[in-house]
């Protein structure tokens, strides 16, 4: 007999198991920036709208490289979707932007964050302000009932470089109406709002300049910010949420938390 000796026979290279492993079940390119994606939903996994959780993948050295990721998703879905911007040289983005519908990552279901509606005192006009993938917690709350139950108006600013960095958000506003579990309740309760910095668009400049000079009041042909009627939600870059702060603070409007709710908050997992 000519047997193979066991030295010789091939050895299967175990795949290594992921901890809290979910399943990619939907992956959508956006610009060579940006991306989205939808995975499996733990099922120990309870949030509120807004909130965060750590996501990643297994590091070069065998242990788990996480970062905190906004659940784009509202809580009542099936699955959680996320949406990420690119990095070449980032340590889990490089990584993260080649994942492929089948493949793994890792999801902690521990989520916690301050973009909630327990953090924000009752109001009649609620203002979610967001830069880039900061948009994510807003796709979240968009798509949230207690959102149109607890406001008679939703504004969501959205500010962006380039026209192709607003398509997830437009998307996911101009799907709102049709949504069937919202769409009833949206009505015409929601005011989009974009901007870009750098390319040309129908509506130029920073939402901080357009807020202080008073064009975006005139534009959607509302009232100024008032601390009796506005609550406002901030996600994006360091600067930005700095800025935000001091026009809404300006405006009589203090900063809340999830112990003690005021009429706005800023999410600050995601800035150095």
């Amino acid at each position: 007999m000519n047997e193979q000796s066991p030295v010789d026979a091939p050895v299967a290279k175990a795949k290594p198991v992921l901890p809290n492993a979910q399943t990619v079940t939907k992956v959508t390119h956006y610009t060579d920036r940006l991306f989205s994606f939808r995975v499996t939903r733990p099922q120990s996994l309870r949030f509120r709208s807004g909130e965060f959780v750590m996501i990643g993948l297994m590091g070069d050295n065998g242990k788990p490289l996480l970062r905190a990721y906004s659940i784009a998703s509202p809580s009542w879905d099936d699955e959680l979707e996320f949406y990420s911007i690119k990095v070449p040289d980032g340590p889990l983005t490089s990584k993260l932007q080649n994942i492929k519908v089948g493949d793994e990552i890792i999801v902690r279901p521990k989520p916690v964050g301050t973009l909630v509606h327990d953090a924000l005192l009752p109001g009649k006009r609620v203002w979610f302000f967001a830069t880039g993938t900061g948009f994510a917690p807003f796709a979240s709350l968009l798509r949230e009932p207690e959102t149109y139950e607890k406001f008679e108006e939703v504004i969501i600013t959205h500010t962006c470089r380039d026209v192709a960095e607003l398509e997830y958000g437009r998307k996911l506003i101009e799907g709102l109406k049709q949504d069937p579990l919202i769409g009833e309740l949206v009505e015409d309760k929601v005011k989009y709002y974009p901007t870009t910095t750098r390319e040309e668009s129908p509506k130029m400049g920073r939402i901080t300049t357009l807020i202080e000079n008073g064009q975006v009041f005139k534009d959607l042909d509302i009232a100024p910010l008032n601390p009796e009627t506005d609550r406002g939600m901030v996600c994006g870059s360091l600067e930005f949420n700095k800025d935000i702060a001091a026009i809404m603070e300006n405006a009589g409007l203090k900063e809340g938390s999830n112990s003690m709710p005021a009429e706005f908050v800023i999410e600050k997992a995601f800035v150095g």
